[in-house]
């Protein structure tokens, strides 16, 4: 579940009006960089796990970004975080950062970037079923049940049977990391919700990277990535992915996140959800020499058509504010 990928604060809730048509250029640009850069990550975190060890990549990338943005921010914002909002987020960011991202990462070892980002599309559905379970939370409509058990046919074709359309199915281990990242994606976007976070949505963000980055750079040294390991064996190429998703997929992405959030509404805003997996497909078999087979081509179909059900679907729930939080792999 990227960008950085974080839930937006309650009070950073989009606006439901359309842009003044002065700043509909900027707009347009910001919609462009989500859909584009977003979706591009996905291709750069394979390339990065190419030499990087897997936990190691997303923790490097987000201490960065929280290390910067932490100062910047609180500058900025003059506010002084309080011990629930850093508990607050540094649940969230080990929801969202540390087992969303840093799960992707894992996965994409096994799993081609752009089933990956297909994979974790599915946030939008664990996160209507997750707030109609907690308590008070609202029962999706007869459409949104569709979506779901659509997005799990989907899932299902993406692993079996074996051999289908002339193609092997994709990694069942591999899914069922993806699986839970999103899953725990979705649980810190809902939690994050209803629980206190600072005021300034970018301060939030780079919280959420400081504990998400320290929780990733332990579980990578505790879990052997770093027995071994030599800065000498990675190739220019993973550091340039690195670098592209700390400045461009972070920093930039997330920016451009933020301001259509303001600026646009959130249902267009979560548009993102059913396009970066295609643009993360067309990358992955353009330049990653990734197979588009037959088995891929239905299972897109099925569960991008799921989570248009889902976001589209008219209904009264407290979870449609976080339907445009970004994915795990754009974290």
């Amino acid at each position: 579940m990227s960008s950085q990928a974080v839930a937006p604060a309650p009070n950073a809730s989009p606006v439901r009006t359309l842009a003044p048509a002065h700043a509909r250029g900027l707009v347009l640009l910001a919609f462009a960089a989500v859909y584009l850069i977003w979706g591009s990550t996905y291709f750069a975190i394979g390339v990065g796990v190419e030499t990087f060890p897997p936990l190691l990549l997303p923790a490097m990338r987000h201490l960065s970004v929280g290390l910067v943005f932490y100062p910047l921010f609180r500058y900025l914002s003059r506010e002084k975080p309080t011990l629930t909002q850093w508990i607050t987020c540094s649940i969230t960011g080990v929801l969202l950062l540390a087992m969303g991202n840093g799960a992707v990462s894992w996965a994409e070892k096994f799993v081609p970037s752009g089933v990956t980002a297909l994979l974790v599309a599915t946030v939008s559905l664990w996160m209507v079923l997750i707030d109609w379970l907690r308590p008070g939370g609202a029962r999706p409509a007869p459409r949104v049940f569709a979506g779901i058990l659509m997005g799990f046919a989907g899932l299902a074709l993406l692993v079996g049977p074996k051999n289908l359309g002339g193609s092997d199915r994709v990694s069942p281990l591999g899914t069922l990391v993806l699986v839970m990242a999103s899953l725990a994606w979705a649980s810190g976007s809902i939690y994050s919700k209803h629980r206190p976070l600072p005021r300034s949505p970018l301060l939030g963000v780079a919280m959420q990277c400081l504990a998400g980055g320290v929780a990733l750079l332990l579980t990578a040294a505790f879990g052997g990535e770093l027995h071994g390991f030599h800065w000498a064996q990675v190739t220019t190429r993973s550091w340039l992915a690195l670098l592209y998703l700390s400045v461009f997929g972070s920093a930039l992405g997330f920016s451009a996140y933020v301001y259509i959030l303001k600026h646009s509404s959130a249902t267009h805003v979560s548009t993102y959800a059913f396009v970066n997996p295609v643009v993360a497909l067309l990358l992955g078999w353009s330049f990653g020499g990734e197979t588009l087979s037959l088995r891929t081509i239905l299972a897109s179909a099925v569960i991008l058509s799921a989570v248009i059900l889902v976001i589209t679907a008219q209904r009264k729930s407290p979870v449609q504010a976080d339907e445009s939080c970004p994915a795990p792999g754009e974290a």
